[in-house]
């Protein structure tokens, strides 16, 4: 009785190890915060969004190349 008992306890901890189950939110661990990215203006509809997105032109920073090609065109 008493091997069966430490057995059935035995399973349990190496269950336990192999679930993780002692790290159930590693995710929030992990994720730094971003930096804070500097935003434009779109020149076309005035929407803001991070410069990395953007689409640059001759007349500024645009939202998308739609926009950008319709200032240029001047059909703004």
């Amino acid at each position: 009785m008493t091997r069966f008992l430490l057995l059935i306890v035995l399973i349990a901890v190496v269950f336990y190890k192999l679930t993780g189950r002692r790290n159930a939110r590693p995710a929030e661990r992990e994720s730094a915060p971003k930096a804070p990215q500097e935003m434009v203006r779109c020149a076309r509809c005035g929407m803001h969004l991070p410069a990395d997105e953007s689409f640059p032109g001759r007349g500024g920073a645009f939202c998308s190349a739609a926009h950008r090609a319709e200032f240029e065109n001047g059909q703004a």
